[in-house]
């Protein structure tokens, strides 16, 4: 260890995700048919390895990090897990307000928990069933759910179904990280967001995967490449 590396320096170490190798196949087709995503992949390397487990402790985790930065994200979702050990719909509901709101959830973020765990053990939203839909039926199926947006069943299906061709189009970071990739003058919304995945298919997630990688990555030059 260096002299001057700082014990925060070795925390983040610590934490860094290894690469995720299961991409590497599709990586190396999206490098072959777009140069941008070449050169960036060179310097970036494999996303890390990110998982959400199915069912409602992976949907309860996105919704827990749903516009709040990636930092205070990971402390809610640690909070939540040393709260319930498992994370389960009836453990949710048994969380008070107030726990609930030490563990850093919103009104509306304890609202939206409740009545998805109410929808689960109902059967009003039956996830076992929602994983065998394709992939825009799957999205339909869980927006049924309050508080369940398209973001939010984009990343589910992505990370916790591990769907191979989603792009969460709408996705801030996605959108920044896609308009240095391609040298845009503005960061690339709606309609544009969508053509500029067209020739990433079937690989989206793939392609969405290396953007958030891409976002974070300290090695990525200001001006782009």
């Amino acid at each position: 260890m260096s002299q001057k590396e700082t014990s925060q320096d070795q925390e983040a170490k610590a934490n860094v995700a290894p690469a995720d190798e299961a991409l590497r196949p599709a990586m190396e087709a999206l490098a072959e048919r777009d140069r941008d995503i070449a050169i960036a992949y060179e310097v970036c390397g494999l996303p890390p390895v990110r998982r959400h487990e199915p069912g409602f402790a992976g949907l309860i985790r996105i919704m827990a990090a749903q516009q709040v930065s990636a930092r205070a994200a990971q402390a809610i979702i640690g909070r939540l897990d040393a709260a319930l050990q498992p994370v389960t719909a009836e453990g949710f509901l048994a969380l008070d307000d107030e726990t609930q709101k030490q563990i850093g959830l919103s009104r509306p973020k304890q609202r939206y928990g409740r009545a998805l765990a109410e929808d689960i053990l109902s059967g009003r939203i039956d996830l076992q069933a929602i994983a065998s839909l394709d992939d825009e039926a799957a999205a339909a199926a869980l927006m049924q759910a309050k508080g369940i947006g398209r973001w939010t069943a984009e990343v589910y299906l992505l990370f916790a179904l591990q769907r191979p061709d989603i792009w969460p189009a709408g996705d801030l970071a996605v959108q920044v990280a896609a308009q240095k990739l391609k040298g845009l003058s503005e960061r690339p919304v709606g309609d544009v967001m969508v053509a500029l995945a067209e020739d990433w298919r079937p690989y989206r997630t793939a392609a969405a995967r290396f953007l958030w990688h891409l976002y974070r990555h300290p090695g990525v030059p200001e001006g782009g490449f």
